[in-house]
């Protein structure tokens, strides 16, 4: 099923301070975390777009069916990114990935994003949620979240945690597999820690 209504975001905007290189270009099977982001990401929708401050850089990486946005803003955070996604891409809702997540289920989040069509149209965000915290980059977000989002960000607001207490958000429950698939790595251990469990599995 692909489902016009559903755009999807790859942020590969971070400065990957703690591990060193750019995580977005570390491999596992021969394919960076980015383009395994981007190929999870085109089962849920035709449109794919791979936020970044720096398109040539990953050029090389893409799927067919991805494309740039440039960022105007780099090193502002997720939620800044999310509002210039949110603000130039035409899609009822976005779906909002990091690109080190290297565990990415493209089973589980077309799971999730089948159940969209159940919430009521209140619902700005439907997130992951795990040990009282939102899960934000691997969240579906509302085209009518924009205005909430952009108000939260005028007034100097930055975290995602406080804005999503702040709206009208489901949680989505996370059991053993979703936790695994929502670990993120920031250090080279860290990956490697997690190349092992992909291994494993």
């Amino acid at each position: 099923m692909t489902n016009h209504k559903i755009a999807v975001i790859v942020l590969a905007g971070g400065q990957s301070s703690r591990m060193g290189r750019d995580k977005a270009l570390l491999e596992i099977e021969g394919k960076s975390l980015l383009q395994r982001a981007c190929e999870v990401a085109a089962v849920v929708g035709p449109a794919v777009y791979v936020l970044t401050a720096w398109p040539d850089r990953y050029r090389s990486t893409l799927t067919e069916t991805s494309q740039f946005l440039v960022e105007y803003n780099p090193g502002s955070g997720p939620l800044v990114a999310l509002t210039q996604g949110l603000t130039e891409i035409a899609a009822e809702w976005i779906l909002l990935l990091a690109c080190d997540l290297p565990l990415l289920d493209a089973q589980i989040i077309q799971n999730w994003a089948t159940q969209l069509t159940d919430f009521p149209p209140s619902t700005l965000a439907v997130v992951p949620y795990q040990n009282s915290r939102w899960e934000p980059l691997c969240g579906f977000y509302r085209q009518q979240s924009l205005p909430s989002l952009q108000s939260f960000i005028d007034k100097g607001g930055r975290s995602f945690q406080v804005w999503l207490n702040q709206v009208s958000v489901i949680p989505l429950p996370v059991g053993e597999r979703e936790a695994v698939m929502l670990s993120n790595c920031n250090t080279l251990e860290e990956f490697e820690q997690l190349k092992g469990k992909m291994v494993d599995s």
